[in-house]
């Protein structure tokens, strides 16, 4: 239930607040409003604690208790708890309260370390020291007491504590530079102005004698913000829960994986299987009893008013068989998976090998819970620039009037020697002329002006020092773009002179900036609005050729594979920048829908432009990436490019990393061939294609997913697109905004054969489709962490993917399969002996096994050897799954956990527990007697049949191990030896005052006879013998790549 609603309504309805308004009244510093101003009532704010945690000291127990038992096998196993308290049951309730005790225990534990964690994390941010004016001075005092109207003094480098607004700065203009860090990391700085009416206040007292009030709109999410530059002042206007941070947060939703899908259908088919048993020993017990012969006993006869209650005795029958075979569901496997998923995770953190030491950054595990789906990939979906490029761009090239210059190649600020030379431009220009005068001035003077640029000196990064130029502090620049610092750094590096001055001559002039219009995803494109010295007025804009082209009046460019940006200008009159400025001010003040106001202001504002030229900026492949490509491929998985970059610098990028071959046959359902034939007939001339790459562009996507889209002789588009795909070995979605991102991942996962997807992004837009996916993963990229916060994964750069797949996702579904599946086997194994004895006890319920193995058998011992099986089973050494990407087609599709495999571990259950319990059976029919003449009891058969059991599960285990260590001996052999020094114990050899009364002696009395040692061996023997031949002729006859290479391995060490 989301409280937060309830609170809202509360305080509007029940506080005073009913005339409620979408808009907040703060006064700066709590001054009061001067006398005789209209009445207001001051609205009650919280304070600035963050809450991050889920419980607290007093709600801790109940919360959790609740979360736990919401489980399907928690709350079972709660009701045959209860039943077993109720009614008379062959078995005590510890047999059943004990496990599930350890189960909720362990679970609350891991739990309650989280959460205590979390309020760790949370009392560090609410007790860190922060600066406020009160009474003209600068007092220190916690984040936590912070309330909505404090001044706040930030000092460089310092978060802000709160959401804030700019009063001042310790900058004339009254500017701070500041950064998203503190929520997505992303290191790029963005200017902030504080208010005109208050920029001139720079002191404490100044500041501290503003009378004023603020009105604002209510929180809304949005980014957190810290400074890194000067010391300003501003004032809180959303604290604790309030802020953008707080209401930011998303909580992500639940994800599956296949196993556990599988496991909760096995768990179905289980639950079926002990209510049939329960219920044909509830039948043939009463069938049984219907002979007078074999009633209830002359001391024991049942009363005439029982012997009128037939459903209710029936019923309380049914229940305590129910509770008697209740130990076929296996409620330790889902304690020993959760534990082996977060052990296990482990694994990924502590691989050096996924270790950035350029970022000191290694591999982040979000959540355990999908581990073992990095092993049955099908789909890879990954973001282009900063996923399989290096986000560094190397300024190539510029083009004026459809002439090239080739300048010195800048990337990232810095000179590349092996780019082309000034002499190559000159040879360029030579031949092919040079463009007007103006336009040129006007291009170069668009790049130096039209940027959001910032010039800083020497600071720290992430640890790593700018700035520094042969030991000397220099100033460098910084901006929220990467193209920007290439173009602007060219621009100060490219000399005219050097080129072609006759063309150029070099003019110093002066510009008064006057208006920003900052860049956003949607419009893709950002304005400068300046004055010249002369008192001309202009807007430059600089943006992607889809947003600039449907703007321009004249001009044109033509520019190839590269990553391109277009320049174009509009001369300004003082009228129409009169009306401009009305336009944004009242954009900018508005309470409501300001950036819906402030997005159709800048559509007004940028029309009717003329085109100057582009600039080309290349962005490099990043390490290994196409190596990376080429093994997924090898692997069965399908990789598909989305991005936002146009086709040809995108295509040049899937050309580079391997995705597409120079043989491959490139199909193309884009705008202009679906503006040359019909949307319907490029479809269907596209399936008669097999094995080839697709390119298709954002537009054609959106007509294609378009809802209603029919026709009555083809059916739906999104089928015949779908169809398409699947002959596809590789395709690029070019153009594609975030949302059709996540539509493509989600259209993919909604096919029919429901493939297992992966998104791999490194920025904010690549959050939706990385939430779409079964598994996303975040590369620790230059445009911040936002992808990398999100995702279930995340990694430094796109080569660990690799690894991360073809071995750790390889070996955790091996793992865990094999963890499923014996978890069921062995507890076939337990009962069905259990099943068979009541045939032989007169269906009275009485019970094979003592209390104590009843209760032991899942949470000691067997349980230790599995869980190390699967945190440390390699079945085929790393090396090999690296160099044969191959091996990873023998996990897919979830057929480790297929029905038939399913069907295979319970019947060898049932195989083998029908060979312990008869062989036990015949073997002591008439010969059952120790040295010294006495016959063996019930107990005597349970414990041995039991011991055959736990040396027999144990071994088979054993058996399946591949990757042998001094632990796995110490646990498998460990385990065997502490169920005998138990047995030991608990009949009152070693420890004579736990006589128990009916187990006293037993163990050892069964270990006394010659022909129970013996049967103990035939009875392994013969349980793990099928096992083995099956395997045998298997391998022999049909192997796997796999078994293959096991056979080879082990001859190679032979």
């Amino acid at each position: 239930m989301d409280f937060s609603t309830l609170r809202t309504l509360i305080r509007r309805y029940c506080v005073g607040e009913e005339d409620w308004v979408d808009s907040r009244t703060i006064y700066i510093g709590h001054k009061q409003p001067p006398p005789g101003t209209e009445a207001f009532i001051q609205q009650r704010f919280p304070d600035n604690r963050i809450v991050s945690s889920k419980y607290t000291f007093w709600n801790f127990i109940p919360k959790n208790m609740f979360e736990q038992f919401r489980r399907v096998a928690n709350f079972y196993f709660l009701i045959i708890f209860l039943v077993q308290l109720i009614i008379d049951t062959p078995t005590s309730p510890i047999t059943s309260g004990l496990p599930l005790f350890f189960v909720i225990t362990v679970t609350a534990i891991k739990q309650g370390y989280e959460d205590w964690l979390r309020h760790k994390a949370d009392n560090a941010v609410n007790q860190c020291p922060v600066h406020v004016v009160q009474h003209g001075k600068v007092v220190r005092k916690q984040s936590r007491k912070i309330r909505v109207g404090d001044i706040v003094c930030v000092k460089e480098n310092e978060s802000f504590p709160c959401d804030l607004i700019l009063l001042s700065s310790s900058r004339d203009e009254g500017t701070c530079y500041v950064t998203t860090a503190s929520l997505d990391g992303e290191s790029s700085h963005k200017t902030y102005f504080a208010v005109q009416d208050t920029k001139a206040y720079n002191t404490e007292k100044e500041v501290d004698s503003i009378h004023a009030t603020i009105e604002c709109e209510q929180p809304q999410p949005d980014l957190y913000k810290s400074v890194h530059f000067f010391f300003p002042l501003a004032v809180a206007i959303y604290t604790g829960m309030e802020t953008k941070m707080a209401l930011n947060y998303q909580s992500k939703s639940q994800k599956r994986s296949a196993v556990e899908k599988s496991m909760n259908a096995y768990l179905v088919v289980y639950l079926c299987i002990l209510i049939s048993k329960a219920l044909i020993n509830t039948v043939l017990k009463y069938v049984w009893q219907a002979d007078p012969n074999r009633d209830e006993p002359w001391y024991n006869q049942r009363t005439e008013t029982e012997r009128q209650r037939h459903l209710i005795r029936a019923f309380t029958d049914f229940l305590a068989f129910m509770v008697l075979f209740n130990y076929i569901i296996p409620v330790s496997m889902y304690v020993t998976v959760e534990m082996q998923k977060f052990l296990g995770s482990y694994f990924i953190m502590w691989d050096d090998e996924m270790l950035d030491e350029e970022l000191g950054e290694r591999a982040v595990v979000n959540t355990s819970d999908l581990n073992e789906e990095l092993g049955q990939v099908e789909y890879v979906f990954t973001d282009k620039t900063g996923t399989l490029t290096e986000n560094n761009m190397e300024f190539i090239e510029c083009c004026v009037d459809g002439h090239v210059y080739v300048p010195h190649a800048i990337c990232n600020g810095q000179v590349n020697p092996c780019s082309s030379s000034t002499s190559t431009a000159k040879s360029l220009f030579s031949v092919v002329g040079g463009p007007t005068q103006e336009h040129e001035e006007l291009f170069f003077r668009a790049l130096c002006l039209c940027h959001t640029v910032q010039v800083k000196e020497e600071e720290t990064v992430d640890g790593i020092k700018h700035g520094i130029h042969q030991g000397k502090s220099t100033s460098f620049y910084i901006s929220s773009s990467p193209d920007e610092v290439a173009l602007v750094e060219g621009m100060k590096r490219w000399s005219p002179a050097d080129t072609h001055r006759d063309i150029m001559p070099v003019t110093i002039r002066w510009f008064e900036l006057l208006e920003v219009l900052t860049f956003d995803s949607v419009r893709r494109r950002m304005s400068v609005i300046v004055r010249a010295s002369t008192g001309e007025l202009f807007l430059f804009c600089k943006g992607a050729d889809s947003s600039i082209f449907p703007r321009i009046i004249s001009g044109k460019v033509d520019q190839e594979g590269l990553r391109t940006l277009c320049v174009a200008y509009r001369p300004l009159s003082p009228e129409q920048y009169e009306e401009v400025c009305h336009l944004l001010s009242g954009a900018k003040l508005a309470l409501q829908d300001r950036d819906k106001r402030l997005a159709e202001a800048y559509e007004l504002i940028e029309k009717d432009l003329i085109l100057l030229g582009a600039t080309a900026v290349e962005d490099r492949l990043q390490e290994k990436a196409a190596d990376t490509i080429e093994s997924l491929h090898k692997a069965g998985m399908k990789v598909w490019v989305l991005t936002g970059d146009k086709m040809e610098t995108a295509a040049a990028t899937c050309y580079a990393s391997k995705l597409f071959r120079r043989n491959t046959q490139i199909l193309e359902l884009t705008t202009k061939r679906t503006e040359e034939q019909s949307l319907h007939d490029v479809l269907f001339d596209l399936t008669d294609y097999a094995d080839y790459g697709l390119i298709i562009d954002g537009a054609t996507l959106s007509a294609v997913l378009r809802p209603g889209q029919e026709d009555s002789n083809s059916g739906s588009y999104k089928e015949i697109f779908l169809e398409i795909c699947r002959n596809c070995s590789a395709v690029l979605c070019c153009r594609m905004a975030p949302l059709q991102k996540a539509q493509i991942v989600k259209l993919i996962k909604a096919s029919k054969e429901h493939p297992i997807t992966l998104a791999v992004g490194d920025g904010a837009n690549d959050v939706s489709m990385i939430l779409e996916a079964h598994v996303g993963i975040g590369i620790m990229g230059k445009e911040g962490r936002q992808a990398a916060r999100n995702s279930d994964y995340a990694i430094p750069k796109f080569k660990h993917l690799k690894k991360m797949l073809l071995v750790h996702g390889h070996y955790y579904y091996i793992r865990i399969s094999e963890l499923v599946q014996y978890f069921f086997y062995k507890n076939v194994c337990f009962i069905f002996p259990q099943f068979l004895y009541q045939f032989f006890c007169g269906f009275s319920q009485q019970p094979l096994y003592d209390t104590a193995y009843l209760t032991l058998y899942n949470i000691s011992f067997t349980s230790l050897p599995i869980l190390l099986y699967s945190l440390i089973e390699q079945h085929i050494n790393m090396d090999i799954l690296k160099k044969d990407p191959s091996l990873y087609k023998d996990i897919a599709k979830n057929s480790l956990l297929r029905w038939p495999i399913f069907i295979y571990w319970t019947i060898l259950g049932v195989y083998d527990a029908i060979v312990m319990f008869f062989g036990a059976y015949f073997l002591f029919d008439n010969t059952t007697f120790t040295s010294n003449g006495q016959m063996f009891g019930n107990w005597t058969f349970g414990t041995l049949v039991f011991t055959v059991l736990v040396f027999t599960v144990t071994f088979k285990l054993a058996l399946d191990t591949h990757y042998w260590t001094w632990i796995n001996h110490f646990v498998i052999w460990g385990s065997l030896i502490f169920f005998v020094v138990f047995s030991l114990l608990w009949g009152g050899i070693i420890w004579p005052f736990l006589n128990y009364q009916r187990m006293y002696y037993v163990f050892m009395q069964m270990l006394s006879s010659g022909p129970a040692w013996l049967s103990i061996i035939l009875l392994i023997t013969a349980g793990l013998l099928p096992d083995v031949v099956k395997k045998v002729i298997w391998r022999a006859l049909w192997p796997t790549t796999t078994e293959r290479i096991q056979v080879g391995a082990a001859t190679l060490n032979i």
